[in-house]
């Protein structure tokens, strides 16, 4: 049987790049989330893919969350907690919510490849990935053997996941627990 070449180029780009996120920024994140009345998630595209499935992981946890743009998304307040999946830290669309956001008194967190950029300057909190995206004026000195911020959008899956995981931990959450929240009229 052929080794999965690609694969596991992949996976060592991923370590490699999970290497450089540090721990104090994640731990930061999900005290962001812990402490605000209810989370708002947002990101477009792939981006948003990933962050849609991030909002639901936060609903298993008990929480009070919403996708932006879906019609039963409320208006954010004070109190509340604007997070951004965007790699460019740039999209339009976005970085119009984060300054809504801090207009209504909430706080914006952002997971992004470009702190430095529009939406990172405005958070409360920021989860730097190392990536590179064509959809910067940012340049990143990160090369990637994937095309189009794959490697971004799976690194952010992965930071998502851990942040479940240390939300599990501070809000002494089991497994069990959020199964009874998953969704039962599929």
């Amino acid at each position: 049987m052929a080794e999965a070449v690609v694969l596991k180029k992949i996976l060592e780009e991923l370590e490699e790049n999970a290497e450089q996120i540090r721990q104090e920024d994640l731990e930061k994140f999900a005290d962001k989330i812990q402490t605000a009345k209810r989370v708002f998630v947002a990101g477009a595209g792939r981006s948003g893919f990933v962050a849609r499935a991030f909002s639901n992981r936060l609903m298993h946890l008990g929480l009070t969350v919403y996708f932006v743009g879906e019609p039963t998304t409320p208006s954010i307040q004070k109190a509340d907690l604007l997070i951004i999946v965007s790699g460019s830290g740039e999209t339009g669309s976005l970085k119009v919510m984060a300054v809504k956001a801090k207009k209504q008194g909430a706080s914006v967190a952002t997971i992004t490849i470009f702190p430095e950029a529009s939406i990172g300057s405005m958070a409360d909190a920021v989860v730097h990935v190392p990536g590179s995206t064509p959809k910067s004026e940012f340049k990143s000195n990160v090369t990637s053997v994937q095309p189009m911020g794959n490697a971004f959008e799976q690194m952010t899956w992965l930071i998502c996941d851990n942040v479940i995981m240390i939300l599990m931990d501070k809000l002494a959450k089991t497994e069990e627990e959020m199964f009874k929240l998953h969704a039962n009229l599929e």
